[in-house]
């Protein structure tokens, strides 16, 4: 029995060349349908545009590090604040989780492809003009968007903002939130029809699972800001007056439309990262998920109750019902502690194998634990009318959103670096790496909360002396500047690896879910069979198999048949 499984579940050889091969590889990366090169084109991409609003944060603390310093003026830093998270809310968290779906997802689920190549494509496109048309806002003659990256009306009507760079923002938003939608609907329609035999919901990896419900939510929250942006451009170029009090309009009402689309965005980003967590933990732990279906069930109430907070971040505008929106940003805590508590559940009594993956998703438990109790605290009216528009909220900001994407992006690609590419990332760099930026994420982040606590106001250039502030600024910047070279080692690891030989095994870690079940890196249509799935575990029962232990779920089970694609779908080089 454990001979012919594992026999009938070895990974295909790669597909002999169709129409198409033999294309410059230039040409062959541009023209891609293929899903794994698309994911790959939005996390290098998406990694790109980290690395520039990265370089304006450091310019940002600069500038800040000391009272009276002039490294930018005013209206330089309110551009870069606003680029800046423009670029890491909407062109870098969320199509870096597009990119490992993209990877990710059909391999989980046992598909050859997306459910639409050519649209998915088309998502990738959109989404690298969008990124590349807000910038070119610093081009032209008033510079670049700056007022900030939720854009409030009325400080983004025309006459109190940068007339071209504005524009320029709203058409890149646009795009972006159209490429996103077009994204999620490529999921959904993936993950319900191309699941190979035996891949029933309750046996997809729990990153799938995610992706599902984060695309859900795009479908439900984008749209919301793709129309507040184009009813903006309405007011500033085409006579109309929706959010200009002047004129009849309510610019609350800008407000309600961006934050419904808002506070679900913060976990249409880190619902991705979650999944990317959940599937290190149980592998460096040696032992199964705790609570498979209760993480589901998690993840499924924040989706749900993300819909019902958006006014959390609208207390202090004397417009919204206090005690309804504080009681639900107090319950959404609770899923959310459920999936922390399942994590620690899945460690405790484990066999952890501290590698660097491991390292990265522990990181992400400490920082987004600090993220999720500021959290709680500014759900409170009283404590938000005291932290509102201070450092506090940007300090807690950064803990969410980095601590739920950049500890876990780092953790995902030195776990999936081996399939994406056939190599591994050095053990020794990722150490370093991981030491400088807890070290820096540290040094940065929790001097602001003391900070906000002073009454330090975001989004100014300078402060004076007389406030007290110059030490714990200057304590920030230093951080600031290790996460910033702290970041080198990880660069010079990709740049050491991809000069190796592509060498790394099909399973380096003893994974569960199927992508380990092909070759690193996979053919062009990923599997030419698969091995039975009777769990959400099928590799470790296709190892238990190999080892001459039949697990019980498979008993009498046949092998499962990949899902060839269509015929017309050409193999790139």
């Amino acid at each position: 029995m454990s001979s012919s499984v594992a026999a009938s579940a070895a990974p295909a050889a790669p597909a002999t060349p169709l129409a198409g091969a033999g294309r410059p590889a230039l040409v062959a990366w541009l023209a891609t349908t293929d899903h794994k090169r698309i994911g790959i084109l939005y996390m290098v991409t998406a990694f790109g545009f980290f690395l520039l609003a990265g370089l304006m944060a450091m310019v940002m603390r600069g500038e800040l590090a000391q009272p009276g310093l002039q490294v930018v003026n005013q209206q330089t830093y309110d551009q870069l604040f606003t680029i800046h998270g423009t670029l890491m809310m909407l062109f870098f968290a969320t199509p870096l989780a597009v990119g490992f779906g993209n990877f990710l997802v059909p391999l989980q689920i046992g598909a050859a492809d997306m459910s639409f190549p050519r649209l998915n494509a088309l998502s990738y496109w959109l989404f690298l003009f969008g990124g590349l048309i807000v910038l070119l806002g610093f081009l032209t003659a008033y510079g670049a968007a700056d007022i900030g990256w939720t854009g409030y009306a009325p400080l983004s009507e025309l006459r109190y903002s940068s007339p071209t760079g504005v524009d320029l923002w709203i058409a890149g938003l646009i795009l972006s939130g159209v490429s996103s939608i077009l994204g999620a609907v490529n999921f959904i329609a993936t993950i319900y029809s191309r699941r190979a035999p035996g891949m029933t919901m309750f046996r997809m990896p729990i990153f799938t699972w995610n992706i599902l419900v984060t695309a859900t939510l795009i479908l439900v929250a984008f749209p919301a800001i793709t129309g507040a942006l184009g009813m903006l451009y309405i007011d500033r170029h085409l006579g109309g007056s929706f959010f200009d009090a002047s004129r009849g309009g309510d610019p609350i009402i800008y407000q309600h439309l961006f934050w419904f689309f808002g506070h679900p965005e913060v976990y249409i980003v880190v619902l991705p990262f979650f999944g990317i967590v959940t599937e290190i933990f149980p592998v460096f732990s040696r032992k199964p998920l705790f609570g498979y279906r209760l993480v589901i069930l998690a993840t499924i109430l924040i989706a749900g109750l993300s819909m019902t907070v958006w006014a959390h971040h609208m207390f202090t505008t004397g417009a919204v019902n206090l005690p309804f929106f504080s009681l639900m940003s107090f319950l959404i805590a609770v899923p959310t502690g459920i999936k922390i508590f399942n994590w620690i559940a899945t460690m405790w009594g484990g066999r952890l194998s501290f590698r660097v993956p491991l390292l990265w998703a522990i990181g992400l438990l400490y920082v987004f634990t600090i993220g999720g109790i500021t959290g709680v605290m500014v759900a409170s009216p009283p404590l938000d009318f005291q932290f509102q528009d201070t450092y506090f909220v940007v300090a807690h900001l950064h803990n969410v959103l980095i601590g739920g994407t950049v500890f876990a992006a780092f953790a995902g690609i030195y776990y999936w670096f081996p399939k994406f590419t056939g190599r591994f990332l050095s053990e020794r760099l990722g150490r370093l790496h991981f030491a400088a930026w807890i070290v820096g994420f540290t040094l940065t982040f929790l001097p602001q909360y003391q900070l906000g606590a002073e009454g330090m106001p975001r989004r100014i250039a300078d402060y004076s002396a007389s406030l007290g502030w110059g030490n714990l600024n200057l304590l920030s910047t230093l951080g600031a500047l290790i996460l910033g070279l702290g970041t080198i080692p990880f660069l010079l690891a990709v740049a050491l690896a991809l000069r190796e030989p592509a060498n790394a095994p099909d399973d380096p870690w003893e994974g569960n879910s199927l992508e380990w079940a092909t070759t690193s890196p996979p053919p062009r249509h990923n599997f030419g069979r698969l091995p039975p799935i009777r769990s959400e575990r099928p590799v470790f029962d296709e190892r238990l198999a190999r080892a001459g232990i039949e697990p019980a779920a498979m008993r009498g089970q046949a092998v499962a048949r990949a899902h060839l694609p269509d015929a017309d779908i050409e193999d790139e080089d």
